[in-house]
């Protein structure tokens, strides 16, 4: 006797509803889903519907908070994420294959990066005018699981996490140093330590932030106690707040340039400063990249460093400052 021929779960699930799918995973909205994708909510119900009846099981339960993935959903979402970027990615590589560079170029950055980041990707898509461009930025904690969770395909901060198997390429020296008001006391000093900045009302940034991590550690080097003022969530908010003389603060000299142009801000004498870290652009190692993705991290290698020294020029890197390399 013959047996029954068995069902294949997806066998007509579409490119469309898979995508409809990923989309309501990551928003976790009907209705955020229909705006992005320029659909109804009833053409996204109906796209849901379809792939749950080719599923054969529930994706999404619904309940009086929205909709949330069930076990299976849970399951399907990923399998979507890798089935819609391989699709992108071969779409890409055909297109390379003609000698068009094309495709969406996913990048994540750190906050301290947002001053770096545009002329360069100015310069990147006049190169390459069919590549689009999308720019996520946050602080390194959040861009850190960005590039775990493959929402974009490379990133652009300091240290390397340590949590996860990556590729790093410096392509920039990045200078930091301890800055405040020029009328701040401290400016009045032959030379300010360690010590002093301590004792100055010492503003940083949020936990998770790269810059807060580097001037955690140089305190730690020096086997002092981070002792701070004031915790803000953002490094325009510190620059304000140290322009308008309440402390002292540890910046990236590229994110506060036109602070010190203009006077608003100035370096703390301190004896071995600025120091110099690396930008780096930073990979998946287990996960080959987009061609777009891989073009923007060899601009950047062999441009990186002439372009921000144009931008910014080297007159802040003094002479004696101290090069410490791979951190943040």
């Amino acid at each position: 006797m013959m047996e029954p021929s068995l069902r294949r779960p997806l066998k007509n699930a579409t490119l469309r509803q898979l995508a409809t799918f990923h989309t309501l995973a990551r928003l976790g909205s009907v209705t955020r889903t229909a705006e992005e994708m320029s659909l109804t909510q009833p053409a996204v119900s109906l796209q849901l519907g379809a792939l749950e009846d080719s599923a054969g099981v529930p994706l999404l339960a619904r309940g009086a908070r929205g909709v949330r993935l069930t076990e299976a959903g849970l399951l399907l979402a990923d399998y979507a994420a890798r089935i819609l970027a391989l699709c992108r990615e071969a779409g890409e590589a055909m297109a390379a294959q003609q000698g068009i560079l094309a495709g969406t170029l996913r990048l994540g950055a750190v906050t301290t990066a947002e001053h770096l980041l545009p002329s360069l990707l100015l310069e990147f898509v006049q190169l390459h005018p069919q590549v689009q461009v999308s720019l996520s930025m946050g602080n390194r904690a959040e861009v850190v699981g960005q590039l775990a969770a493959q929402e974009v395909d490379l990133v652009v901060m300091g240290r390397p996490p340590a949590e996860l198997e990556t590729v790093a390429s410096a392509f920039a020296r990045h200078p930091m140093a301890f800055v405040a008001s020029p009328h701040h006391r401290l400016m009045r000093a032959a030379a300010v330590s360690l010590e002093d900045v301590r004792s100055a009302n010492l503003l940083v940034r949020e936990r998770g932030s790269g810059t807060r991590s580097t001037v955690e550690q140089i305190f730690k080097a020096a086997d002092l106690d981070l002792v701070f003022g004031i915790e803000l969530a953002s490094n325009e908010a510190v620059k304000q707040m140290c322009g308008a003389g309440f402390g002292v603060a540890f910046l990236s000299l590229h994110a506060c340039a036109l602070e010190m142009q203009t006077g608003l801000l100035a370096l703390v004498p301190m004896p071995g400063y600025p120091v110099l870290r690396n930008w780096q652009v930073i990979r998946l190692a287990a996960r080959p990249v987009p061609a777009a993705a891989s073009s923007f991290e060899r601009f950047l290698v062999e441009h990186g460093q002439a372009h921000i020294d144009r931008r910014f020029g080297t007159g802040s890197l003094s002479p004696g400052a101290a090069a410490v390399a791979g951190a943040d």
